[in-house]
Parts: structure tokens; C-alpha cells; sequence
């Protein structure tokens, strides 16, 4: 006698009955799973497609038949009324595989019947009850087409602007002084509305970058949240170049070069907020990408101790920063917050007996009491011709917004040994690599080596959100990861899950993770040896410095951050 898929409740036909009627399954290899299943545990679904026995969606299909939820085979977005996503956050939307397809009232209230990828999870339901204030009928599909109809639903929802965009753009609009984009009438030309809720969306959900980008059929709107870019919009092509040109004439550029790279900046309010925007332009074969920075000028200047620097690295940190001469780096990528952090060194160091002095390509932080000068390379200001004006006005402080050269490196260096305490920036990629970056511009390395005090090297990565993170026990893999044997005592880690407090990305917000090189005797010996970076870095770790990853696996310890997040922002050390 064979043996049979049990039944989850009385009366109720087993799972693997149903797949037998609906699926080419065999009894024989059902018979073969059930053997696996009882010798090995898990579930018959899973073991069944491991075996490629069945798909997936065959799966799917079997379990809405077996608990009585209806099962869409063919979910058509263009019967769908796209005002009802208006509900539902499309991030939301993509995350968690949902999409709404019709509303009526019931004698219990109204009812908002949505199709998902996962009809079995009850938590996802009862936040579509709370997000959308209706009662909720779950209907159920497969994954490529509830996200086939996202993609067309929120589309539609967003193209009565677009598709009243023409193809020329009218040139009469003269721009002067900073936009309040909240002052747009109905009388505004479709492009001009859209451009400045595009916008006013990215500064209300805190995006770092707006990517406006050409492809063949479609242009792409994406946003940067907490370093991680999301689609946001999905459009005709024929929109692009009115957009482009509108974003262009914000930012002073020439709207008829178009197959040049061009670079300008947009002033805007938003709530009476300035919001300064570094927008840069890239011909492409389908057109221009269109990119722009949001810098929120902000009065408000975190503490070292608030961006997430240990208390051990802060000592250190004043120690050197009140020095009475020397340079002090700061290294990382683009967006790592290197700004950020000099801003709040120079807080600590500004009092009236100091003359500070900054050149700085934007201005991020207006910081009273502080002599701070903008970049303009339209006038031929650049940071070595500051830096050389600098030196006439007798300066305490310096900072220098980035070293991208061997003049300003020079004259950098040359003020740090003239008795002038010099902070600035460099792009490497960590501390050690910052004296080979300055010696391979061009820079002697005795110079480098009796002018550095100390290379803070760092990154941004997310926060785990609070509200939703789930306790987590790592796997082995992790465990090699986090280069462990075991969790200490009494310390708990956590993943990621999603929320609508969260947007359902699991992150809210971000915290440095850094490394700090001290340049003591020996590591001074060292670059005037001009040897290699990987030297420099083992003879700081043997002084007891601790790596980029080793403090994100502090931080992960303390539940700050997750193990994917730590793997996706930094490299194992080799």
C-alpha cells in the first residue's frame, strides 16, 4: 500500500491529492517525496520543486486550492481602476508583492479586494488593514504577474501629468533666486508640476540623489534612500526631453548642448527650507542622464558621538584635532559622510579665539562664527587658489571640502607645517591608503609623513529599523562572516523585516562605521620608506586599530545594524 499525503484538517484534501489531480506529479514520485519528507523533515512543497518535480506556481495554486483562496491565473492591469494604488506606497507595493484590483462596499464597511504573491501571511494583511482603513479580500496570483501589474497600475496613476507634456519645451520661464516649489498654480505647465512634486517627494522621503534616466521605450526615476537607489517612476519616452530641459533651466545650464556634459546647481524652498541641488548631466545613447544631489542646508550639526564614533575613537579623535599644527584626513567614497564629520570636528574647535577658516565644494553646514568659502570654477576659485588667499588672512584652523590634486595637496601640507592645524578630505578607499594616495599625486614622502596626525577612513550603513527588526540566529556562513565562533554572552542580533514605519525596506536612518589611524613614529618611518598600503595597515592594526569591518561587527553586536547590511557595505579583511 502506498503512502499518502495527510490531510491538515478533517475533511480537508491533502496537498498532495490536489497536485496529483492538477499537476503531471506521479504517484510514484509523490511516494518518493513523502520518503524524503519523513526521513529528512521540511516542508512537501519545497522538497517536491528541489527535485524539479513541480514548479513554484504549481504550488501556489495547490495550497489556494486546498484553503479556499481564489487563484488569479491571468491578472490584467488594464481593467484595473488605477486611483485605487493611491492606498497603497508603491515601495510597499514592490516589497511586500501587493496590488489592489477593486473596491465595494459590504454590509461589514468597505472592502478592498488585493491580490498577492503570498496570500498566507496574515501580518501583511493586517498591515493592508491598517494602511488602507478598509477591510481586505485576499486574492491570489504569481509573483511576475502581481509585479507586471504594479509596474503598469502605479504607471497610469502618474501619466495624466505626463502624457499632457509635449515634446518641445517653451523656454519663457526666467528663473532668479531660490524656487518655493509649493507655489505651483494650476496654471503651471504640466512639466513644471511634475519636475516639483518630483522634488518635493524626494526632500519629504529624505533621498539623497534624484537619477532621471533615458533608456529605448522608457525613461527611469530613481531615488536614493540610505545609500540604496529604488525605481520610483516608469515613463514614456516622450516625456524625457521637456524634463530634461525644465531641470536644466533650474540649474542655469544650456539647454541646446546636449551632447556635452554640463554641471550647475539648483536653489529651491520647500516649507520655507532651503535645499541646495548639484545637478550633473551625461550624454547617453538614448538622451541625457540627469542627476541630482539634495544637500538640505542644514544649522543642525550632529556630534561625533550622535554620527556613531565609539567614545574610544572620539577621545582620540579631540586629542589630535586640538593639536596646534598637523593635517587630519578623512577617507571614503563619495556619500560617505566624510563632510559631515569634519563639520562636527570643527564645532568642537570653534570659539572666538580661533580664526577657522573652510573652501568647500558645496557648502553643507552653515556653521556660525566660521569663515566658510564656495568653490566656483566658473571664476577660476578653486581650492589651491583659496588655500593661497587663506594663508594672507592668518588662519588657526583650515579645512580644505577634498584634496583632488597635487597643488592643493601641496599647499595643504606645506600650511600643516607652517603652524596651521589643516583638516580635509581624500577619496581612498581606507586610512592606509591615504599617504600612497598623496605620494602617487605627487607629494614627497617626508612631507606626508611629518605633516599627517591621523586618517579617519569611513562608511554610511543603515540602521536596522527598531520597530520591525526580528531577532536572528545567524548561519555558519554569517558566523565566518562576522568572524566568530560564537555570540557572546547575552548579546542578541537581529534581521531585517519591513514595516510601514520603514517604508518595508527594514532600515531607517544610518550610522558610520570607521577606522582611525594614529601616525605615530613608526608609521611615519614607514611612509618615508614609501612602502605599500597593505604594510601600513598591518603595522596600524598591531598598534591596536580597529578595522572598517571590525566596527561594523561591533555595531552589528549591538543591534544597531544587520549581517546583510555589514556584508553589503563592507569587504571581509583578507
Amino acid at each position: 500500500m502506498t503512502a499518502r499525503a495527510e490531510h491538515t484538517e478533517k475533511g480537508r484534501e491533502s496537498l498532495g491529492d490536489i497536485l496529483l489531480k492538477n499537476t503531471t506529479l506521479t504517484r510514484e514520485q509523490l511516494d518518493d517525496a513523502m520518503r524524503v519528507q519523513k526521513k529528512q523533515g521540511g516542508q512537501l512543497g519545497e522538497i517536491l520543486i528541489q527535485k524539479n518535480l513541480i514548479t513554484p506556481h504549481e504550488i501556489m495554486r495547490a495550497l489556494c486550492i486546498q484553503l479556499g483562496v481564489p487563484f488569479l491565473e491571468d491578472l490584467r492591469a488594464n481593467e484595473i481602476d488605477p486611483t485605487l494604488v493611491a492606498a497603497i506606497p508603491i515601495n510597499y507595493a514592490k516589497t511586500k508583492e501587493v496590488i489592489p484590483i477593486l473596491k465595494e462596499a459590504t454590509p461589514k464597511g468597505d472592502t478592498l479586494t488585493i491580490v498577492m504573491a503570498d496570500p498566507f501571511n496574515p501580518t501583511t494583511i493586517e498591515d493592508l488593514r491598517m494602511i488602507t482603513g478598509y477591510q481586505i479580500k485576499v486574492v491570489a496570483s504569481t509573483s511576475m504577474k502581481v509585479q507586471e501589474a504594479i509596474n503598469r497600475l502605479y504607471e497610469r496613476s502618474t501619466s495624466n501629468i505626463v502624457d499632457n507634456i509635449g515634446g518641445e519645451f517653451d523656454e519663457a520661464y526666467d528663473l532668479e533666486g531660490p524656487i518655493d516649489i509649493l507655489e505651483a498654480t494650476e496654471d503651471d505647465a504640466p512639466v513644471i508640476k511634475f519636475v516639483n512634486s518630483l522634488l518635493f517627494r524626494a526632500v519629504k522621503e529624505k533621498a539623497s540623489d534624484i537619477h532621471i534616466e533615458p533608456f529605448e521605450k522608457e525613461f527611469v526615476v530613481r531615488f536614493r534612500i540610505d545609500g540604496v537607489l529604488y525605481d520610483i517612476i516608469r515613463q514614456p519616452k516622450r516625456a524625457h526631453a521637456a524634463i530634461s530641459s525644465r531641470v536644466k533651466v533650474m540649474g542655469t545650464l544650456d539647454i541646446a548642448e546636449k551632447r556635452l556634459p554640463q554641471d550647475g546647481r539648483i536653489k529651491i524652498k520647500i516649507a520655507g527650507k532651503d535645499v541646495d541641488i548639484r545637478l550633473s548631466t551625461v550624454p547617453t545613447n538614448f538622451g541625457e542622464r540627469l542627476v541630482m544631489r539634495i544637500l538640505e542646508q542644514s544649522s543642525t550639526i550632529l556630534q561625533l558621538e550622535q554620527l556613531g564614533f565609539s567614545p574610544k575613537s572620539t577621545k582620540t579623535i579631540d586629542g589630535l584635532i586640538f593639536r596646534k599644527y598637523g593635517i587630519i584626513l578623512v577617507t571614503g567614497p563619495t556619500g560617505s559622510g566624510k563632510s559631515t564629520t569634519l563639520s562636527a570636528c570643527l564645532v568642537k574647535l570653534n570659539n572666538p579665539t580661533r580664526n577657522i577658516m573652510t573652501v568647500e565644494d558645496p557648502i553643507e553646514y552653515q556653521i556660525p562664527g566660521v569663515n566658510q568659502v564656495q568653490v566656483n570654477a566658473k571664476i577660476e576659485l578653486t581650492f589651491a587658489r583659496a588655500l593661497r588667499a587663506f594663508l594672507r588672512q592668518n588662519p588657526d584652523i583650515i579645512m580644505v571640502g577634498e584634496i583632488r590634486d597635487k597643488e592643493t595637496a601641496e599647499i595643504a601640507i606645506n600650511a600643516s607645517l607652517t603652524g596651521h592645524m589643516v583638516l580635509s578630505t581624500l577619496h581612498t578607499n581606507d586610512a592606509a591608503g591615504a599617504p600612497t594616495r598623496l605620494i602617487d599625486m605627487g607629494v614627497e614622502p617626508f612631507l606626508v609623513a611629518s605633516s599627517l596626525l591621523g586618517i579617519i577612513a569611513q562608511r554610511l550603513i543603515r540602521r536596522i529599523c527598531p520597530k520591525c527588526r526580528t531577532p536572528h540566529t545567524p548561519t555558519s556562513y554569517e558566523m565566518q562572516e562576522l568572524a566568530l565562533n560564537k555570540l557572546p554572552d547575552g548579546v542578541q542580533i537581529y534581521k531585517a523585516v519591513g514595516c510601514p514605519s520603514c517604508s518595508q525596506s527594514g532600515y531607517s536612518g544610518r550610522t558610520v562605521i570607521h577606522e582611525l589611524m594614529v601616525v605615530d613614529d613608526e608609521i611615519r618611518s614607514l611612509i618615508i620608506k614609501n612602502v605599500d598600503s597593505g604594510t601600513l595597515k598591518k603595522a596600524a592594526i598591531s598598534k591596536g586599530m580597529t578595522t572598517l569591518r571590525e566596527d561594523g561587527v561591533n555595531k552589528v553586536l549591538q543591534g544597531l545594524t544587520s549581517v546583510d547590511e555589514l556584508m553589503r557595505a563592507t569587504h571581509a579583511e583578507v
